[in-house]
């Protein structure tokens, strides 16, 4: 977006001033200027809410650097700008189409509709999703109505005061580069509102020439590939499977009802978590409405205990995430995103329908290298990507456009997984459907989640996680931290440490200078990306993987181990946590919180 480097605060309060017409952010910097509040004046208006690949997410607060009705409006003006300018007209008449979808949280609906009326003055067509939708029905969408990108008003699991922006392009996948460069330049362009752009009741004027509300028909020919992806998978037999379910306070219910409907899974074998049942943007039960976080699924768990149910099932708020927990020998145990990825591909390769050699199976670098030794052993074609669906689902359409295989699964280690059939990008509902498909086949087969983990380690080998993260002040820090963990290779002449906690590193992998040990070149298949933080690296019977995070002010590690048993796979993962903490990057010496 444009540069407000060279303004005076004075002048950029004024720019806002003259900008703005929603009347609450208005007074919002009105108060703080009357206030001579310029600290966070200066946070609020001097730098521009940046576009990338994952759109926008920010706190919804007044200002160029927030989320809120102008910046919303500027965002869309730029899509539809460069959409008009990417996408082939084959007749004068033949416009660009985009499908537009919200969840629950504060100002979703709101910032939908601004959303829409800025497409709809710019003559693009909008099938607006015109209620509450999951997150995976505007991808589906846009590939069931042939738009030409589509836009959800989400920020998925982030707290209460966020929101996002997410994109999607006419392949129904999230924008990758240069896709995410084009449309912030065409955003800095198109920053003055045009004449009706906060005046959304267009959309309840408009005779379904530009407006068409399509939630109906999409939803149903959502459900419809849903019950025909588990139909593929059918058991024989009547096992009763019996779970509790919560949707977060998000999204989820009503679709995860259609899922019970489509199973013939009893009402009552369904309990639903009741707090945590209705659509609610203040989270009221949870720290973080994340199942992966600490504490997140306890009320979920009690209302197990309670009805003497063994199985949790949830999604987060905008239900693209899936996660499920089991009580075993008396206690909880919550499956790692890891632990359901290969619990799903093992259930995907064994119900394929085509040649197991013709399938292809994906995983992101940060996830566990166990679907990397299945497809060794079973045979089934393994591929890696960068961290995101944005690369998964672009990845798994251009390996099935080769024709060589046919991409039918993928998934990342936090929490995400894609059904290709149904979706090209991470489905909670999705995943929902197939993970109960799983346990009537595992009933039937007298064992259970845990137990079929335990098969699945006896076969492949022990894959044992430890993943986690330090707070980084600043996106500077961040970049020192990783500059210093180069330097000591360069210590000892070498293009990388070698060692780390004892153990020696036989593997390097960097992203963000562009070199890959393990290449004839040195160059790394992957793309490269030098404005993010990302390395990779291999030593024996471990591999991890550490990132600056592109959403949040935090280092990530992942590490995993493989061995012979559980502990000492487990043990080894901890230790080089511990090491990748402590050795490279110095909580003391940075100012990291661990």
């Amino acid at each position: 977006m444009s540069d407000n480097s060279d303004k005076t605060i004075q002048q950029l309060v004024k720019e806002w001033l003259e900008l703005d017409q929603n009347e609450a952010t208005r007074q919002e910097i009105q108060n703080l200027s009357d206030k001579e509040d310029y600290d966070e004046l200066e946070r609020r208006l001097r730098t521009r809410i940046a576009f990338g690949t994952a759109g926008l997410r920010s706190s919804m607060q007044a200002g160029f650097a927030h989320l809120n009705p102008l910046t919303i409006i500027q965002a869309s003006q730029g899509l539809a700008s460069y959409l008009l300018t990417s996408v082939p007209q084959t007749t004068p008449s033949a416009k660009p189409s985009v499908i537009i979808g919200h969840d629950h949280r504060h100002n979703s609906s709101q910032f939908a509709k601004l959303t829409a009326t800025a497409f709809i003055l710019k003559g693009i067509k909008v099938y607006f999703l015109e209620d509450l939708v999951h997150t995976p029905l505007v991808p589906f969408g846009l590939n069931l109505l042939g738009a030409n990108a589509g836009v959800m008003i989400t920020a998925s699991h982030n707290p209460a005061k966020d929101n996002g922006y997410k994109v999607y392009w006419g392949n129904g996948c999230q924008i990758i580069p240069p896709v995410d460069a084009g449309i912030a330049a065409a955003i800095s362009e198109n920053l003055i509102p045009l004449e009706g752009a906060w005046d959304t009741t267009v959309l309840s004027k408009e005779d379904g020439h530009m407006v068409e509300k399509v939630k109906g028909r999409v939803e149903e020919a959502y459900f419809e590939k849903v019950k025909g992806l588990v139909e593929k998978m059918a058991v024989d037999g009547e096992e009763k499977v019996r779970f509790v379910y919560t949707p977060m306070h998000g999204v989820g219910l009503e679709a995860a009802k259609q899922v019970v409907k489509i199973l013939g899974v009893g009402e009552e074998d369904f309990v639903v978590v009741e707090e945590q049942a209705k659509p609610d943007p203040d989270f009221p039960t949870v720290k973080f409405p994340n199942p992966e976080e600490k504490g997140a699924l306890d009320l979920a768990m009690a209302t197990a205990d309670k009805h003497g149910i063994t199985i949790v099932l949830a999604n987060d708020p905008d239900a693209d995430r899936f996660a499920a927990a089991e009580k075993v020998e008396g206690k909880w145990q919550i499956l790692t995103g890891n632990q359901l990825g290969v619990l799903f591909a093992s259930h995907m390769i064994s119900t394929t329908s085509s040649p197991v050699s013709e399938a292809a199976l994906l995983s992101s670098a940060v996830s566990t290298q166990m679907l990397a030794a299945m497809g060794q052993m079973d045979g089934f074609h393994h591929e890696e990507t960068l961290t995101g669906f944005k690369w998964l689902g672009n990845v798994a359409q251009q390996i099935t456009a080769r024709g060589t295989h046919k991409a039918i699964y993928a998934f990342e280690e936090a929490i995400g997984y894609m059904f290709s059939d149904v979706v090209h990008d991470k489905d909670g509902i999705a995943a929902l459907s197939v993970f109960v498909t799983m346990l009537k086949k595992w009933l039937s087969e007298g064992t259970t989640p845990a137990g079929k983990l335990q098969e699945l380690y006896e076969k492949y080998g022990f894959f044992e996680s430890c993943n986690g993260y330090v707070v980084s002040p600043s996106p500077d820090i961040t970049r020192k931290v990783f500059d210093g963990i180069r330097k000591l290779g360069e210590e000892g002449g070498k293009k990388f440490p070698g060692s780390l906690g004892g153990r020696e590193i036989s593997y390097w992998r960097d992203l963000t200078e562009g070199y890959d040990s393990a290449t004839s070149d040195g160059v790394p298949v992957l793309p490269v990306d030098k404005s993010s933080q990302m390395i990779t690296v291999g030593m024996d019977g471990v591999r991890f993987t550490i990132r600056g995070s592109g959403t949040e002010p935090k280092i990530k590690y992942y590490v995993e181990a493989k061995a012979s048993g559980k502990e000492e796979a487990a043990k080894a993962a901890k230790e080089v946590a511990g090491a990748i903490v402590q050795e490279w990057f110095k909580p003391e010496v940075y100012g990291l919180i661990a």
